[in-house]
């Protein structure tokens, strides 16, 4: 049976409250100090760095809120904010909220109330609900993966990557392109990838774009692609994240298309299974991991008030894989 603080008290010869005060840091005789110490090592008593925390002034738990569990981004981003508190020591609770804002803005609230030192949002969005609650929570706020000028957040460059990634559509001969974004409520990756591939189609001559819109899912990637290959029949599709691109690869396939001699795909992201299916995906490869890493030590500096930069971005690389045909001339 686990020892408890009660158990410590005993052996010591001191009274419980002693020994939840040198458990938390507080000022202990060092006669008394050296008992607790003994009984502790003796009986292998380790005390709950949760329960101890929230007893403490000051906690070393991290609050993480994140829009889904079921996204590779999300997954990677986590770990490393993880890995990186545990070298810090500190704790990380994490809040899903299923794309609810409701639920979003609620944890908010709900991790303020459990004492925690620090919130890490990975945002799709950020509203005035959030700003009010940031405001009324009085603790240390960090973005990832969208930016607000009153707070501080860490971003992927998102823009320029979809500037990159329309640059490399264009030196490998395409010139009618079907772009398939997602909904301008999620600045990041509805808006500011879609205005860096725009960006680039711009400096190009005789070049055809169409925009499309679907959502975060692969079948609803699917449905889309369907409609757009019976429709425009475009030579390459540009998709604003990979799961897009999965989709958009499952509905060629489904219309008896060659990858990538009918229809082109690219992706953003760098998800692992882009690189395993065949053909691999040429994609935006986003290094979600260290982001994650770089926000855990940028929150730990907020809580301990040391200066850190307003806006952190991520870099990027794209990866050419064999998704994208680099040798037929695709111009009109």
């Amino acid at each position: 049976m686990s020892k408890t603080i009660l158990d410590i008290a005993k052996i010591a010869g001191v009274a419980k409250s002693t020994v939840s005060r040198y458990l938390n840091g507080g000022s202990v005789g060092e006669a008394t100090k050296k008992k607790i110490e003994q009984a502790i090592n003796e009986t292998g008593y380790s005390p709950n760095p949760f329960a101890q925390s929230l007893k403490a002034k000051k906690t070393n738990i991290m609050g993480a809120i994140v829009p889904r569990l079921d996204s590779y981004a999300s997954s990677q981003t986590l770990i490393g904010i993880d890995e990186q508190l545990k070298e810090m020591n500190y704790q990380m609770l994490i809040s899903n909220t299923s794309q609810s804002l409701e639920r979003e803005i609620e944890s908010i609230y709900s991790f303020a109330n459990q004492k925690v030192a620090g919130i890490i949002l990975l945002a799709t969005e950020v509203t005035d609900q959030h700003l009010q609650a940031f405001e009324k929570v009085k603790i240390p706020v960090l973005l990832i993966g969208q930016e607000h000028e009153a707070i501080h957040s860490l971003i992927h460059d998102d823009y320029h990557a979809g500037y990159a990634m329309g640059r490399y559509v264009l030196e490998k001969g395409y010139r009618n392109i079907a772009y398939l974004g997602v909904t301008e409520r999620d600045i990041a990756v509805g808006v500011k990838r879609k205005q860096g591939f725009e960006k680039a189609i711009q400096e190009a001559e005789e070049c055809q774009v169409q925009f499309f819109k679907t959502d975060f899912k692969i079948p609803a990637a699917q449905a889309a692609a369907h409609k757009i290959i019976s429709e425009f029949r475009p030579p390459i599709i540009v998709c604003a994240t990979d799961n897009i691109a999965l989709g958009v690869l499952k509905a060629a396939y489904s219309e008896g298309l060659s990858i990538p001699k009918d229809i082109a795909v690219t992706g953003f992201g760098g998800y692992e299974v882009t690189e395993i299916i065949n053909p691999g995906l040429t994609t935006v490869k986003f290094f979600y991991k260290e982001a994650g890493e770089k926000a855990a030590r940028n929150i730990v500096n907020l809580v301990n008030e040391r200066q850190v930069e307003k806006l952190t971005i991520s870099n990027f690389e794209i990866m050419e894989r064999e998704s994208v045909d680099i040798n037929a001339n695709h111009a009109l």
